[in-house]
């Protein structure tokens, strides 16, 4: 769990609480190096940023999906409830956890924000003293000021164990992130090689499981690169298409176990609307692909 230091978060909130649109074009200049365009956004990231600031904040519907409680109803609306992973507990406070109860194996998770989650692989050798701080100093976090993303104000704040994914290798399963534009799935990111102590890899396929060129890793890879192609990515590009029908744009994350689906959650904002990984052609393409129009 990687968390900041209390004088930068304290910056991005007060500069946040004057002005949203000032905190955005703060960020992205020290991100992207060039100042957003808002008036007129091309790119994926300036077009993140122009709903953050006219589309995200007070959206009821948004608001439920960036909160990884309530997203569980968004989904079984959608006939998807199969694919939701089993809620072991929730706490108010991590100090109410029991972990004489909990398996062996489990993952605890804030509903709000990104990141910050406990991935428990050997309960006998976790280090509960210091995964309860990192939980309560997570907590603490005011992610709608952090980088300006109003969707993650929750009303309450709630910590979810949820049923651990076993990985067909490795100690981590792989997460697959579908880039979806306007209800159509059209990329997967795929995230390989989250082991503790490693460095994850990051790759970009279409539907035909072709490598695209789209960030950095993605570029360097040799000719002919590729991963295997997992049973059932082709139901996950279906289940992607079914949960983002009503947005211009989000990411729909998944894992797969031995071929079943499971639901991670919907990212408005990744990376905050500042993903520098991205290569710079690649985000004028995505932006291409987001029509604010509808809205």
């Amino acid at each position: 769990m990687q968390l900041r230091s209390r004088p930068v978060l304290w910056a991005h909130y007060l500069l946040t609480a004057i002005s949203p649109r000032l905190s955005i074009n703060v960020q992205f200049q020290l991100c992207h190096h060039r100042k957003p365009d808002l008036e007129n956004p091309k790119t994926l990231d300036e077009k993140i940023q122009w709903m953050k600031l006219h589309y995200y904040k007070g959206n009821d519907l948004v608001m439920q999906c960036a909160d990884k409680w309530a997203v569980r109803d968004y989904v079984k609306s959608k006939g998807l409830a199969n694919i939701l992973p089993e809620v072991i507990a929730t706490y108010e406070n991590p100090e109410e956890i029991d972990w004489d109860l909990l398996p062996d194996k489990f993952v605890l998770k804030w509903n709000f924000g990104n990141g910050g989650n406990v991935v428990c692989t050997d309960k006998s050798r976790l280090d509960k003293t210091a995964a309860i701080r990192d939980l309560n100093r997570f907590k603490k976090i005011k992610f709608h000021l952090l980088a300006a993303e109003p969707q993650y104000d929750v009303k309450k704040k709630m910590l979810i164990c949820e049923k651990f994914i076993n990985p067909e290798q490795g100690t981590s399963p792989v997460d697959y992130k579908f880039y979806c534009f306007n209800g159509v799935a059209k990329y997967v990111l795929c995230c390989i090689g989250r082991e503790e102590g490693q460095k994850p890899a990051f790759y970009f396929f279409d539907r035909d499981w072709n490598l695209q060129r789209l960030n950095r890793q993605g570029q360097r890879a040799p000719e002919g690169f590729t991963v295997p192609k997992p049973d059932g990515i082709d139901q996950l590009f279906d289940y992607a298409e079914t949960l983002s029908k009503p947005f211009p744009f989000v990411r729909a994350d998944f894992y797969l176990e031995h071929g079943h689906a499971w639901f991670g959650e919907l990212t408005f904002t990744p990376g905050g609307g500042f993903d520098y990984g991205r290569l710079p052609e690649s985000d004028l393409l995505f932006g291409q692909m987001v029509n604010l129009n509808i809205l």
